[in-house]
């Protein structure tokens, strides 16, 4: 009895350290406590030893409980973090419109009928469409598939640009291909593209994409990596002689991707068939990221940075643009949340 007693002192003793160190702020926690300290200090008149053993053992459980609870709390904190994740989330396509989006395209191939805009001699035209105009509807929110997209006709070459900037982030999105193509590439494969770090002015790169990293959305070649204008970044890469291109290649020594070079192929080809939805991902810290196709990592880049007035300047955040590039495509459920760190597990193969 006496050694019950005694684990009975104890346990109360760490129970009350407890109230200080770890249920400081937590009504419920606090209620519990008083609600035990006030039933173990009841006074007992009568020390039965099956009545006391009983209660003793009780309240060495709920000691121990409670104790526990604080030391794990894995799982109020998994339940926590869960809905906090879900809450960071910040859809950047709101299923109704285009807000929080601008449009640029260049100028049209011959073959498109624009009215206003001035030809040459040759039937090309003068200048590009330019800003926040759209005569031919090349960017449009509609119904695929009963649920709101984006469609991109891609008989323009254009961009839909997010008009705020973003660093060390998860961007996710879906995409699917339609069927219409144009030229110049009509007879080429399907095209778009996900432009992230974006800086400086529209039409910098073929007179049309701003400065940027792009993650490559082409048929077969979803997730290749492509330095836009006076970007620079480092990859692990393979050479294949055949195809005479370099390839992600983990176990391979660091190439660097520059307007000289700058074209980097996917490790592995994880596209689904054409006409099914792909979810593409993106995760960028730093200088750091990392190109995802549905689910498994197929590009890894480090150290991005851009060129400036010959200077090597890193480059780690801008606005996203989503290319119309020759080619009707689709896009849905885009949403971006931000992150301290790549994880761990896509870092490594």
């Amino acid at each position: 009895m006496e050694s019950l007693l005694g684990l009975l002192g104890i346990g109360l003793s760490l129970l009350n350290d407890k109230i200080k160190s770890c249920m400081k702020g937590d009504k419920s926690g606090s209620a519990a406590m008083g609600f035990f300290i006030s039933f173990t200090t009841q006074p007992e008149k009568t020390i039965s030893m099956k009545p006391q053993t009983l209660k003793a053992a009780i309240i060495l459980i709920a000691c121990a409980a409670l104790i526990t609870s604080c030391n794990n709390p894995t799982s109020k904190n998994k339940t926590t973090s869960e809905a906090r994740s879900t809450a960071d989330w910040i859809t950047l396509f709101n299923g109704e419109n285009l807000d929080g989006w601008y449009t640029y395209q260049k100028q049209p191939e011959p073959t498109s009928e624009v009215s206003g805009l001035a030809r040459n001699d040759d039937g090309s035209y003068q200048e590009p469409i330019g800003l926040n105009k759209d005569p031919l509807g090349v960017f449009t929110v509609v119904s695929e598939e009963d649920a709101p997209a984006i469609r991109m006709s891609g008989e323009v070459f254009g961009i839909l640009v997010t008009e705020k900037e973003f660093e060390n982030y998860h961007l996710s999105l879906q995409f699917k291909w339609g069927q219409a193509k144009y030229p110049p590439r009509k007879n080429e494969k399907r095209d778009s593209g996900i432009l992230y770090h974006s800086v400086g002015k529209e039409g910098a790169w073929g007179g049309v994409w701003m400065r940027s990293l792009e993650c490559q959305v082409q048929e077969g070649d979803c997730g290749d990596y492509i330095s836009v204008d006076t970007v620079l970044v480092d990859i692990r890469s393979g050479f294949n002689e055949e195809n005479r291109w370099y390839f992600h290649s983990p176990d391979s020594a660091l190439q660097t991707f520059s307007p000289s070079r700058s074209y980097c192929h996917k490790s592995e080809d994880y596209e689904n068939p054409s006409g099914e939805w792909n979810t593409m991902e993106i995760y960028t810290v730093g200088g750091n990221s990392v190109h995802v196709v549905n689910g498994k990592v197929n590009n890894r880049v480090s150290n991005s940075r851009q060129l400036v007035a010959g200077q090597e300047i890193p480059l780690s955040k801008g606005k996203i643009q989503l290319q119309s590039e020759g080619a009707e495509v689709f896009y849905r459920n885009i949403k971006i949340r931000n992150i301290e760190q790549i994880p761990p597990e896509l870092l490594v193969p």
